[in-house]
């Protein structure tokens, strides 16, 4: 399961992004951040973090616009770095609200779990977090690895699910990150029974190169947004090869109240992955302002 550092590829695509959010990342309340847990009345300030790539910095923003539309003070702390600096601070309860990755978490604090599915990573969560945190409700937005192919190959050959490709495995050329080869090979062999004609290290480059052919299927992130920019599909994995990775608010339980977290649970209900893709399409290819682009989502949604 991967650790959230594994957005590498997405920051080096995404940095001039990240930067521009952070423009954007100012208090909305003029409440500073202070120091330890703040109480959870109707007159307490949340404060929403995020990591410092920009889909998080989205996925914040439309928390925080979601609180704030409800009558909820907001401080928004975006852009402030790895996972290993928000989990300190949220436990210290210097944030109140982080979006997470359960599958990602779940691996952060306890590296040797199993769990696979949204339910069973859940349950995992639960138990291994403190009794300080808590995770809400889990969107159906995940952000996830994928094998992926164009819509022509998906057509071509009836391709729904990586199930789908064992008849054609054997003529195709996989590609991804330089370590995918070493991570995957013998998982698919023994999940799905596939057998690739060849590996290639495509890195960044993965959606371009399998637009072109030089590639039939890659490793792509569910929510990149050159699968609509080039008319890509990723393959369903009902049997749970990359484990579950949902959006799911992460949160101190001290200082998100009953109203907060209705709000919160909101967002989750109506977020799904080709969402996230369509909103990060805008951030990330349009260049439209992430703050702008959570607002009409929010606003269009019901939520403000």
């Amino acid at each position: 399961m991967r650790s959230r550092s594994r957005a590498a590829s997405s920051v080096v695509l995404l940095s001039a992004v990240a930067l521009a959010a952070s423009a954007c990342s100012s208090s909305s309340s003029s409440n500073p951040l202070g120091g330890g847990s703040q109480a959870s009345g109707s007159n307490s300030t949340v404060v929403v973090g995020s990591a410092n790539y920009p889909e998080n910095v989205l996925l914040a923003s439309i928390y925080s616009q979601a609180l704030q539309a409800k009558g909820v003070k907001v401080t928004e702390k975006f852009n402030i770095g790895s996972r290993e600096l928000l989990y300190g601070q949220i436990k210290d309860g210097k944030l109140s609200v982080l979006p997470e990755y359960n599958g990602a978490l779940l691996a952060y604090v306890d590296n040797k779990s199993t769990a696979a599915t949204e339910a069973d990573v859940n349950a995992a969560l639960t138990k291994e977090l403190p009794s300080s945190l808590g995770i809400l409700d889990s969107s159906a937005a995940e952000d996830k690895d994928s094998l992926t192919v164009t819509q022509d190959t998906a057509t071509k050959y009836n391709l729904k699910s990586i199930a789908d490709l064992a008849a054609q495995a054997p003529n195709f050329t996989i590609g991804g990150m330089a370590e995918f080869k070493s991570r995957r090979e013998q998982q698919f062999k023994d999940v799905y029974g596939l057998t690739f004609k060849d590996w290639k290290p495509t890195a960044d480059a993965t959606p371009n190169a399998i637009k072109d052919g030089t590639i039939q299927v890659g490793d792509v992130f569910t929510t990149d947004p050159k699968l609509l920019q080039l008319g890509l599909v990723s393959l369903a994995d009902p049997k749970n090869v990359f484990g579950a990775q949902n959006v799911t608010p992460l949160i101190n339980k001290a200082q998100v109240n009953s109203t907060a977290s209705a709000a919160l649970n909101a967002v989750s209900a109506k977020l799904d992955t080709p969402t996230l893709v369509g909103l990060m399409k805008k951030v990330a290819i349009d260049k439209d302002d992430p703050q702008a682009v959570a607002k009409d989502w929010v606003k269009a949604n019901g939520l403000g």
